[in-house]
């Protein structure tokens, strides 16, 4: 996740909403676990994720200073087990992946505009691969698809999506995200909180 050590001690807030946001997506049959970042967002993320309320409904998750191959090292998983989602790879994921694999990684940064494909790093690694469709997603939403695809078992293709939604905040003030996310009842599947940063950011961005 990080390059160095010199991450501010306070995340991005839209870092913190979808991280959280990925924790409601995973369900409480999983766990979310994020790895290579600096000390200073170990120590931020642990404290956030102890205090989140009804964690009964949540992912467990768990921040790790290691790297992805010591931190599979030490849980005894096999490299062939994890699947890294990549853009490039040539299969697209499926249902039946839920048999294949145990493990799901996300690698990079997803949310990148324009991607700057910093997945290749893991590429190289030789994790057997999956991509999830021609357009970019966030992190979060990336996250949900997968979890829909190989534990409900819906299709890639049988996904409802909204690409590049605009978010409408009044008749003159909008922002349009150059991504793809989940439809939910028409509208896309944001992190709670994240339409009033957005919102916030737009308003600071008209500030002279």
């Amino acid at each position: 996740m990080e390059e160095d050590e010199n991450t501010p001690q306070s995340l991005p807030e839209w870092v913190v909403l979808e991280y959280q946001h990925m924790r409601t997506l995973a369900g409480p049959s999983s766990s979310v676990h994020f790895t290579h970042l600096s000390q200073s967002s170990t120590d931020s993320l642990t404290s956030m994720f102890s205090s989140a309320p009804s964690a009964s409904t949540l992912a467990a998750a768990h921040a790790h200073t290691e790297s992805i191959l010591p931190f599979l090292s030490s849980l005894s998983i096999p490299l062939e087990k994890v699947c890294l989602l990549d853009p490039k790879a040539t299969k697209e994921i499926s249902p039946a992946d839920a048999m294949e694999f145990n493990c799901f990684l996300f690698g990079g940064i997803l949310g990148d505009d324009p991607p700057r494909d910093r997945t290749s790093e893991l590429r190289a690694l030789g994790f057997p691969s999956r991509h999830l469709g021609p357009v970019q997603m966030t992190t979060d939403t990336a996250l949900g698809v997968t979890k829909q695809v190989v534990e409900e078992g819906v299709p890639l293709s049988k996904i409802p999506y909204i690409d590049f939604p605009t978010i409408q905040f009044s008749a003159k003030e909008s922002v349009e995200m150059p991504f793809r996310y989940i439809s939910q009842d028409g509208s896309p599947l944001l992190p709670p909180g994240m339409k009033d940063l957005l919102k916030r950011d737009l308003d600071r961005s008209f500030d002279f």
